[in-house]
């Protein structure tokens, strides 16, 4: 079973994105910002329905990966806590005027 999770071309409002899981399903997800990170790049979404056992508010990081078609790219799970804590903190800085966090 893969993490891999392709965006899929359907046309969505401004910022939101429909991912494919690993079961095929399709995800909507609000897109709220893109980081890099040691020379890679991290997608930060915000699922828009609560069907993965996310906890409400609870954002998704996910990296990018290129694919061979140059107008696509994969988003692949992060499995490095240290990184992932590292884009949230990126993240929490660039909007901390904006969101309410929790710890």
């Amino acid at each position: 079973m893969s993490d891999e999770k392709t965006p899929n071309n359907e046309e969505l409002d401004d910022n939101m994105i429909i991912l494919n899981d690993e079961e095929g399903k399709e995800v909507r997800f609000e897109f709220l910002d893109l980081i890099e990170l040691d020379n890679e790049q991290y997608v930060v979404l915000l699922p828009a329905e609560d069907k993965h056992g996310e906890e409400p508010g609870e954002v998704v990081i996910l990296q990018v990966e290129d694919t061979e078609n140059e107008n696509e790219e994969s988003y692949v799970s992060v499995e490095d806590e240290e990184t992932l804590n590292k884009v949230f903190e990126m993240f929490k800085e660039k909007f901390k005027d904006e969101f309410d966090f929790v710890d």
